[in-house]
């Protein structure tokens, strides 16, 4: 199986009014194959910066990153990129934003309507293939994304928080059908999330970012069998332990455990 990604002593920097603001200090990571991978951290810390690099998107760095032993030198088709807004095109049907991510890939023209068919149905849009964004609802649109995302059948989809604009009965619903599609599709997911219940709820394991400049400040595992039940006594420990380790890093002015982790912590 493909889709390790390799992150070895990774730096960023920005420029701001001319003066240099680093962004990520000395990261290292290693992300096994189909492993689902959560990221989370306070405000300002790097979480969706670390993500575009690791999709490409953003360039500039110091240290090394490799898919496969391969430099990432820019984006690829082999990585999927989902982001928090659906940013569907409001002209074209659902069918159309899908076969957007079927652009610049090699797949026959057979292939690719059966990928797009495919992936429709995976998310749960059967029936909806001509509708427009307009006429879809949030969860609608942001599986359309998902579905976009996936449709040309990445070995890594890079989420940056996905969920974040849903309400909650919706986003949990997404959660759920992230997993299933995740166990369905066998590749690795990496998620950038506020939500430490979510990150709980769908990682294998948990990265825990501190500011700034970002930096790795814990990695913890999730050992908990799938399906998951919100209800577990072991992820709601895990939760615990994040939000702990959160508060150790923000200060406990920014985050409280007892605030709901549905709309808890930071972007």
């Amino acid at each position: 199986m493909s889709g390790l990604l390799d992150v070895r002593h990774v730096s960023k920097t920005f420029r701001v009014d001319g003066s240099p603001i680093q962004v990520l200090r000395d990261i290292s990571l290693s992300v096994r194959p189909g492993e689902f991978v959560s990221i989370v951290g306070p405000s300002g810390c790097g979480k969706s910066t670390l993500l575009r690099l690791l999709s490409g998107l953003e360039r500039n760095f110091v240290g090394e990153i490799t898919q496969d032993g391969q430099p990432i030198a820019g984006t690829d088709l082999d990585r999927g990129f989902v982001f928090q807004e659906p940013r569907l095109f409001p002209w074209a049907t659902v069918w159309q934003n899908v076969a957007v991510g079927l652009q610049n890939s090699p797949m026959s023209a057979g292939e690719k309507q059966r990928s797009i068919a495919d992936h429709i149905g995976l998310v749960g849009l059967e029936g909806f293939e001509r509708a427009y964004p307009h006429q879809l609802s949030g969860g609608m649109a942001q599986r359309a994304a998902i579905a976009r995302g996936l449709v040309n059948r990445p070995r890594i989809l890079l989420l940056d928080e996905p969920f974040g604009a849903l309400d909650a009965l919706t986003r949990a619903k997404m959660q759920i059908q992230l997993q299933q599609i995740w166990a369905h599709e066998k590749i690795t997911m990496i998620l950038v999330t506020h939500d430490v219940d979510e990150a709980v709820f769908l990682g294998d394991r948990v990265v825990v970012l501190a500011p700034r400049p970002g930096r790795i400040a814990e990695i913890i595992d999730v050992p908990v069998p799938r399906p998951r039940s919100r209800a577990d006594d072991a992820l709601a420990h895990i939760r615990n332990r994040i939000v702990l380790a959160l508060e150790q890093q923000a200060g406990a002015s920014e985050i409280s455990p007892l605030h709901s982790a549905a709309s808890a912590l930071v972007h």
